[in-house]
């Protein structure tokens, strides 16, 4: 099969114009539906409700497979490094030849040497980090762990104009840290894996084309 060089470029100018997902390293899936009970009753009542009843004095707070919990993205890390290395050796060696008496070699009488040596190293480095992310998403519990513990991940998409942004988060929850609001902060999650990407024409405009990328990697200078 043989491709014409309009439909070559056709394909190429399609393939360009469609915005990529952001690959992603939080945990899967990032939504989950909840597990169906088995408990149905035959004859619900006027108010009462089988289906989506829970206990009367429990709250709100997520506890199942499907259940929605919001959280608080409040991320401030701050990290610095410095490091102040100073060496220095000095050496000198000073010899001279003032009589010789009864032995040959008068020619070297009145020889000097003379040798000094110096070694200075001097070595700074200093490195710095400080990230902030803040913000609110709601997750989803994917996973009742045997001790617990929840395991939620979610995402949430926002479009403006041609591009295109993606929150996600995930980690583990105890239970314990949701508050009464149905809330936990990002800090307060075991194994937190928290992304913001975005896809669209603004950030192929900050990416290296492949073929520069191709070339780059071979050029030795």
């Amino acid at each position: 099969m043989k491709l014409s060089l309009p439909l070559i470029i056709g394909l190429l100018t399609l393939l360009s114009g469609c915005a990529s997902v952001p690959p992603t390293n939080v945990h899967q899936p990032m939504t989950a539906r909840p597990q169906p009970r088995n408990d149905l009753a035959t004859n619900n009542g006027g108010i009462f409700m089988q289906t989506a009843s829970r206990p009367l004095f429990e709250d709100r707070r997520a506890r199942f497979v499907g259940d929605t919990i919001v959280v608080n993205i409040v991320e401030n890390t701050q990290a610095s490094i410095k490091g102040n290395t100073s060496a220095e050796k000095t050496g000198a060696i000073n010899a001279s030849v003032t009589a010789l008496a009864g032995v040959p070699g008068k020619s070297f009488q009145g020889l000097n040497a003379q040798t000094s040596s110096s070694n200075t190293f001097d070595g700074k480095g200093e490195s710095g980090s400080s990230n902030v992310f803040t913000g609110t998403m709601t997750a989803t519990v994917i996973e009742v762990l045997p001790n617990g513990n929840l395991l939620v991940s979610g995402e949430k998409q926002v479009a403006i104009g041609q591009g295109q942004e993606f929150v996600r988060v995930s980690g583990v929850v105890n239970p314990y840290m949701i508050t009464a609001a149905n809330a936990v902060n990002s800090s307060q999650m075991a194994d937190a894996r928290i992304e913001y990407k975005s896809s669209g024409i603004i950030n192929e405009a900050q990416v290296m084309g492949w073929l520069a990328r191709f070339f780059l990697t071979f050029i030795p200078f």
